[in-house]
């Protein structure tokens, strides 16, 4: 009798409430523009992400800290609303962390964010006994940067796929870029991390142009990257596989009329992570999430806005 493979994702990282204000247009340096509608909602990249593989049909948990404070039972009461194991999520005498967030007429955004309690994550907070059944690690650099490869290991050491969002950008030691089985980063984040050889192409240029940049991450030891282009979709470098013409894959985009952006790329990320889980490509993973990020922006919000697996199905085939 064989054992059924894993299949559990556990998501390591942050959770945040997330001040959030709508307006015409984001205001340029030294200049006051009106707002039109303010919200208090549940966020940070990891929760967001937590949230968005639970409603996806993930088997989530989400290790994380807030504070001892309203804002704190609201982000603990919303992820576990969603499904996601929330029994170590830990509290902090820190106040819970904070994403001041602006949001224009076309829904674009820009976002502040105030570590608080995230701050207070520490590696020994990483239990190892979470990991036993995980197929997936999720990771970003909202915590602090030797949480992010305490994770990293006990996924390794586990079995399981280590997936690092390279948000909010920062430095990667070469430890944690060994311990990384997928690298998902967008377009500027990629031309930081591979320095000045890099040369990014266009967001609309066709697949064989991306050779180059495939190649570069495979030679740091990255072998399966994914690359993030907004609204033009995302690329997939898949070193990894068998024959030339799937090492590239081109993700068209998901046409929608945004209304918010924000969290459309954790929604990308915590779909990734539900469908490697359930075993999937990571170029079908990709096609996936694409239609996930997609529908994200179609709401104001983040949480409150992802998509459940039935949504996202019945988008990819109409």
């Amino acid at each position: 009798m064989t054992n059924a493979p894993k299949a559990g994702i556990v998501v390591v990282g942050s959770l945040n409430a997330d001040l959030t204000i709508y307006c015409d247009r984001l205001p340029q340096p030294g200049e006051t523009v009106h707002g039109d509608g303010f919200a208090v909602n549940p966020g940070g990249k990891s929760a967001n992400q937590a949230v968005a593989a639970s409603k996806l049909g993930g088997q989530v948990s989400l290790i994380g800290a807030v504070g001892n404070d309203p804002n704190g039972t609201m982000l603990l009461d919303s992820t576990a609303s969603a499904g996601v194991d929330v029994s170590r999520v830990q509290r902090s005498d820190a106040s819970t962390g904070v994403a001041v967030i602006s949001v224009d007429a076309s829904g674009e955004n820009s976002i502040i964010i105030s570590a608080g309690a995230n701050g207070t994550l520490r590696p020994s907070d990483v239990d190892v006994a979470a990991f036993a059944d995980a197929a997936v690690v999720c990771l970003c650099l909202e915590v602090g940067i030797d949480t992010v490869i305490a994770a990293a290991q006990a996924g390794h050491y586990a079995g399981a796929a280590v997936l690092l969002n390279l948000s909010p950008y920062a430095e990667v030691p070469e430890v944690l870029a060994g311990l990384s089985d997928v690298l998902l980063v967008n377009a500027h984040e990629a031309s930081l991390f591979l320095g000045s050889e890099a040369d990014i192409p266009d967001a609309d240029a066709e697949a064989e142009a991306w050779e180059p940049v495939r190649s570069q991450f495979a030679d740091r030891g990255l072998r399966r990257v994914l690359v993030t282009l907004g609204s033009q979709g995302s690329v997939v470098l898949d070193s990894q596989a068998r024959g030339a013409e799937d090492q590239i894959t081109r993700i068209p985009p998901t046409r929608v009329n945004a209304v918010d952006t924000t969290g459309a790329g954790d929604a990308f990320t915590g779909a990734v992570a539900a469908r490697l889980a359930a075993g999937d490509s990571l170029a079908a993973a990709a096609a996936f999430a694409s239609v996930a990020a997609a529908l994200a922006a179609t709401k104001k919000g983040t949480q409150a806005a992802y998509a459940s697996r039935e949504e996202v199905e019945a988008a990819l085939t109409s």
